[in-house]
């Protein structure tokens, strides 16, 4: 299972920093050129007038209008020139903002990290227990769409699991595919950015398109109106000509009577701007992503073949959209407005090509939505990887229902917590090589069990989702996921902790004794921690063995030491712990996994420690017999 890259994560740390530093460089002597550039356009203006006045004043008029004229050019030529500096500056901008966004990524600076709404489904078995959605959540740090279709994409590949095998592997080949293509994955979120900050909402741009435009009888009343228009220049000339008398007024009176019943008012230009400002910066994407999916035998070509077939040119839909919009756009102007449809039906056949356009739109829209989104979801997924150099691809084991069976496992080396900083994350390894296979986890309060579960199941999600993860090796079986980790009580619902975790704990159940789908791997923390001890104890033996006879395997962590004895009696369960040390009176913790019960207890230091009373020669840590 290779790396991504060979480049450590440090040296790409070191080479965005050199990155944004050239752009600051850049930036700087740009904008002195815009300030300088301003200045000039000053004195060119002072120095024109002041040229043309005199010259005018001295009677040398011909001078005076070649110098007027020369100083209108140079001015024009200067302004020009200022307005690109300008755009390029706005764009070096945003992309300095691009490449420190990924550095923030890769430090996880959480409040330099754009956050996007987000919320997983109330019932979600494991995205609020493994941090998947929400603020400082897997779906922040990776996400880098720009539409809402993308980010909803995104998510759900983290949410909605196991994915078919066809589409995953499709999805991780164009990922790999998206990886090296850095400046396509940057370029992707600049265009739409250049456009406007605000992100493009399928949904919006769907209920614009349905939206209805016109009138009934559009297409009679425009062809009456056509030949109204017709028949009044005909006549004019006519009476011009002194041919025939003034019928022409008429005409034109009939003309003038039905345009202003079926003038739309200022409806119709709110409309068309609605649809264009909509429009506009999926567009830009739709016409980026074309340019590069152009080479034949890529991932990004086969998914965008589609959208390349005669006839249907996304981006040529966009710019007859657009205008449109600039024809329709003249009623902003009441007199030239008025002027242009005294001679022909203006307002009627662009509402008339507006109701088409609309409609060829709406019917390409569904597949344009869909693949920007493939699209963006996959290069968020290999900004990722190409951000993470030292992560590794999965390897799946087997994918099929029929080949799960016994052999269902999970094996990872070096397994670390992707949302923990690299200085401080610490590396586990675990084995879950057949179903029933059930890791008893016991530690000291504080010890890492709970992210240690979190740890696997994130892992599990990002690469069943076709990213790289946080491991030097990663091997599983197809697999469902169900976790118990975060449990809360409920006044709306009217649910004790206990009871949200006992109905918590029978969903769980019962996906992991279904065996008429993929097996399940299940992560609960904590079992029965809502109850008395006795009780607890009871339920968790009777719970734990069901889950060992089940179409599953897991971790379990708990403080009942009590339940290592079912290594005896349960044949899938093994036993392991987590330990802290005393050091200076303080408890440390190395945060890693070993075989076996845990030989100490802590909670009785940690309430020394606070200051709550203990009595005496009870803080040692008891040490039980493995």
């Amino acid at each position: 299972m290779p790396r991504n890259q060979s480049v450590p994560t440090m040296t790409k740390t070191h080479v965005l920093t050199r990155l944004v530093a050239k752009l600051d460089r850049t930036i700087a002597l740009a904008t002195g050129s815009s300030s300088a550039l301003t200045r000039w356009r000053l004195v060119l203006f002072i120095v024109g007038a002041i040229c043309t006045v005199g010259f005018y004043k001295m009677g040398w008029y011909q001078i005076g209008n070649g110098a007027l004229l020369t100083f209108v050019a140079l001015f024009f030529i200067v302004a020009l020139y200022h307005n690109r500096l300008e755009s390029r500056l706005h764009r070096l901008r945003l992309w300095k903002q691009i490449k420190l966004v990924h550095l923030a990524r890769l430090r996880l600076d959480w409040p330099h990290i754009p956050p996007r709404p987000s919320s997983a489904p109330e019932q979600h078995p494991y995205a609020k227990d493994l941090d998947l959605v929400g603020p400082h959540s897997l779906l922040h740090l990776l996400d880098t769409t720009v539409s809402s279709h993308g980010h909803a994409r995104l998510a759900s590949w983290l949410l909605e699991q196991p994915p078919e095998l066809d589409r995953w592997l499709m999805r991780r080949r164009l990922v790999q595919e998206l990886i090296p293509r850095s400046l396509l994955r940057d370029r992707l979120g600049l265009e739409a950015q250049l456009i406007g900050e605000q992100e493009i909402n399928g949904r919006r741009l769907e209920a614009v398109l349905q939206h209805a435009v016109g009138f009934p009888h559009l297409t009679t009343v425009l062809a009456i109106q056509t030949l109204l228009a017709v028949a009044t220049m005909g006549l004019g000339l006519s009476a011009l000509l002194d041919w025939l008398p003034n019928y022409w007024m008429w005409s034109f009176a009939a003309y003038a009577l039905l345009y202003f019943w079926t003038d739309q008012g200022e409806e119709l230009l709110e409309h068309a701007v609605g649809v264009h400002f909509e429009l506009e910066k999926l567009g830009a994407v739709l016409g980026f992503v074309e340019r590069h999916a152009r080479p034949r035998h890529t991932a990004l070509a086969d998914l965008w073949a589609p959208l390349l077939v005669p006839g249907v040119n996304p981006p040529q839909l966009v710019r007859q959209a657009a205008r449109i919009l600039h024809a329709i756009s003249v009623k902003a102007h009441p007199l030239i407005h008025l002027i242009i449809n005294a001679f022909c039906p203006w307002d009627l056949w662009f509402t008339h090509r507006l109701q088409q356009i609309q409609a060829q739109v709406a019917s390409h829209l569904p597949t344009w939505l869909d693949r920007v989104a493939e699209v963006e979801a996959a290069s968020a997924l290999a900004t990722f990887a190409a951000l993470h150099p030292s992560y590794h691809w999965p390897a799946p084991i087997a994918a099929d229902h029929s080949r799960n069976g016994a052999q269902a496992g999970l094996s990872a080396n070096k397994l670390a917590h992707p949302l923990i900083p690299e200085t401080h994350r610490i590396s586990n390894d675990v084995t879950l090589n057949t179903l029933g296979t059930v890791l008893l986890v016991t530690g000291s309060n504080m010890s890492g069990k709970s992210t240690f579960l979190r740890t696997l199941g994130i892992n599990l999600c990002l690469a069943q989702a076709g990213a790289p993860v946080c491991a030097d090796l990663f091997e599983w079986t197809w697999i469902r996921l169900a976790t118990c980790i975060r449990v809360d009580d409920s006044l709306e619902a009217g649910l004790s902790f206990f009871y949200a975790e006992v109905k918590r704990l029978k969903s769980l159940l019962d996906a992991a004794t279904d065996r008429s789908r993929a097996p399940v791997v299940f992560l609960i923390d904590e079992i029965f921690k809502g109850t008395n001890n006795r009780e607890r104890l009871i339920g968790s033996r009777a719970f734990i063995a069901a889950l060992a006879q089940g179409n599953g395997f897991g971790l379990v962590t708990t403080h009942d030491l009590e339940l290592t004895d079912l290594e005896k009696t349960v044949p899938g369960l093994r036993n392991a712990h987590f330990q802290e040390t005393v050091a200076a009176g303080a408890l440390q913790f190395d945060y890693k996994l070993r075989p076996g019960p845990c030989p100490t207890t802590n909670a009785l230091r940690i309430m020394e420690l606070e200051g709550l009373p203990v009595p005496k020669g009870e803080t040692d840590g008891k040490v039980i017999d493995p």
